[in-house]
């Protein structure tokens, strides 16, 4: 979808659709019959072994490589491809599941490995996070995590790397504040986000007066823009705020930071998934205090997405070997019947 690695930094040196989908039915998914065999609960991937390619998906990072010189072919092109990799996701017939992972935690070949397993056991999306030094919307665990990819320096750098391979795996969000989209540029970074394969990104708290900017930027990018909708906006708000969207509506579980741990009102949030529904033919995903497969498997029927990522973070930060599993775990919430294999 984008130049090749050494490509992205250079342009980082030296540069000074919106999918439809019919809502999601109201109930889980259904049970298996008394006669359907026993199917094989996921299990940790084999370390070092590649994902496999995901059949459904049409997100071919590699395929714009002879488009570089044909500007209006490859602009085209990439539009295309992000339309038809966020519709192909969330046409499938369950409940997606997002992984969190922000960028530059570990080395580059550490990291590399960590989103190929974590692909392998059963993501089908990531979101990369921008390292911010004040991540008011997060949880401790987020914020420590940030805390150390920024002590590591060369932020965006880093985190571009970590979109140009987790694109290659999986169709890829980037996630991020204001700042660091104003000190760098929304129309800048915009391009550079593209560049590296993402297919989207989600400004957390896009101030009112910046939106319609952004929102330039990244459609000039052929970027998606989802927007995380707060529970409390009345029914004007949350038009103008679906208006401005495109790939998804994203509908916090929990009105806590991220991290928080515990019991979900899970009416309260049936209640503005419809709200949403209704505003907007936007898929809407969730996540925030989704902390167990048992919360997951409860969210699922409500949304075309659940997000995961302060469970997978604080593995990433004390025991990357763990979250491969973990990953797994949430997955074969989503999708009971589902295996590795069949969702690598």
């Amino acid at each position: 979808m984008g130049p090749a690695p050494h490509r992205c930094a250079e342009q980082l040196a030296t540069a000074t659709t919106r999918p439809s989908r019919s809502p999601r039915p109201s109930t889980a998914w259904p049970p298996p019959s008394a006669t359907s065999p026993p199917r094989p609960v996921p299990s940790p991937p084999t370390p070092g072994a590649p994902p496999p390619p995901w059949p459904p998906r049409h997100h071919r990072p590699h395929t714009t490589a002879g488009l570089r010189r044909q500007p209006a072919l490859r602009e085209r092109h990439l539009l295309a491809t992000t339309t038809d990799s966020l519709q192909a996701l969330f046409a499938q017939p369950r409940c997606a599941l997002g992984v969190f992972v922000p960028a530059g935690l570990h080395p580059a070949r550490a990291e590399r490995h960590q989103l190929a397993q974590i692909a392998r056991a059963g993501a089908d999306l990531f979101e990369i996070g921008l390292a911010h030094h004040d991540a008011g919307l997060d949880g401790p665990v987020i914020q420590a995590a940030y805390r150390r990819a920024l002590s590591r320096g060369n932020v965006l750098a880093r985190a571009l790397r970590a979109v140009e391979h987790a694109a290659g795996l999986r169709p890829t969000v980037v996630m991020t504040y204001w700042d660091p989209v104003s000190r760098h540029g929304p129309e800048r970074l915009a391009r550079l986000l593209a560049d590296a394969g993402a297919v989207g990104a989600m400004v957390v708290d896009l101030p009112d007066d910046q939106a319609e900017r952004w929102q330039a930027a990244a459609k000039a990018a052929n970027l998606s823009t989802p927007r995380l909708v707060p529970r409390h906006l009345a029914d004007t708000g949350l038009a103008t705020v679906a208006a401005g969207a495109s790939g998804w509506l994203y509908a916090p579980a929990s009105t806590a930071p991220t991290g928080y741990r515990g019991p979900l009102d899970v009416p309260a949030l049936a209640d503005f998934t419809t709200r949403l529904r209704t505003a907007s033919p936007l898929p809407v995903v969730s996540g925030v205090g989704i902390s167990t497969p048992a919360l997951a498997e409860r969210v699922a029927p409500l949304v075309d997405a659940v997000v995961i990522g302060t469970p997978v973070v604080r593995a990433l930060m004390t025991a990357p070997e763990q979250a491969p599993a973990l990953t797994a775990a949430f997955a074969q919430a989503l999708n009971p019947y589902a295996t590795t294999e069949t969702r690598g």
